[in-house]
């Protein structure tokens, strides 16, 4: 025997508590899920779908998880049905918004006294991402920040960091000290021999033209290892 036919029951044939704006408008915006509130960017679902169970099959597939699904690609998010170009946007834009604040709770500091006031320096440029980067932070007399430089992109596992280009910088700068960091995709916070064979080139360079690194950070979205507090340097 053949199952009757289900149709979609639209948002606005639910009751009004239970509709995302209104139950926002109501109750608060606490009061809503992480579904709803994505339903709320979306707007709208498929044609078997309404746009609460459309969030909530795409949170499912991201283990209802906002930090696996803050690093989703605007491809990626458009393989579900339901998700074009424009909501795909909206999902990404309010993820990266959430991140940005929460990274305004903490001012960075304009002087780097040790290796957490560098990585609330760099967390924002660093988190939620699927390639390596590596960047350097330029420092002046007493510590103080004057810039910090994003030198290379790399793939999954690696990036190039030419000695000559850091140093090319720092002399332009006029930098007294410089700290290296680099983000690891994987979550792996171990340094490689990659990692502590570069480390040890650049100090060796940066002695011979009284530049002092003082730090070397990996980061990833959990988290940060000091080459410094490691006793690495």
């Amino acid at each position: 025997m053949s199952k009757p036919y289900e149709t979609k029951i639209s948002i606005k044939a639910w009751a009004e508590e239970d509709r995302p704006r209104e139950k926002l408008s109501a109750q608060g915006r606490r009061a809503l899920t992480d579904a709803e509130l994505m339903a709320i960017l979306i707007g709208s679902g498929n044609d078997s779908e309404s746009a609460v169970e459309l969030s909530k099959r795409i949170l499912h597939h991201y283990d209802n998880d906002l930090n696996k699904l803050a690093k989703a690609t605007i491809a990626e998010l458009c393989n579900f049905r339901g998700i074009g170009e424009a909501k795909a946007i909206s999902i990404i834009a309010a993820l990266e918004v959430g991140r940005r604040r929460s990274e305004t709770e903490e001012k960075p500091a304009e002087f780097i006294r040790g290796s957490k006031d560098a990585w609330n320096l760099m967390r924002r440029h660093m988190l939620d991402l699927n390639h390596e980067e590596f960047w350097i932070i330029l420092l002046g007399q007493s510590s103080k920040v004057l810039s910090k430089e994003l030198i290379s992109k790399g793939g999954l596992t690696a990036t190039i960091a030419d000695p000559k280009i850091i140093f090319s910088i720092a002399l332009q700068q006029h930098a007294t000290g410089i700290i290296l960091v680099h983000n690891h995709p994987s979550g792996n916070l171990k340094p490689s021999q990659l990692d502590i064979d570069l480390t040890k080139q650049l100090r060796s360079a940066g002695r011979l033209l009284d530049i002092q690194i003082f730090d070397h950070l990996i980061i990833t979205d959990n988290g940060y290892m000091s080459f410094s507090d490691q006793s690495l340097l």
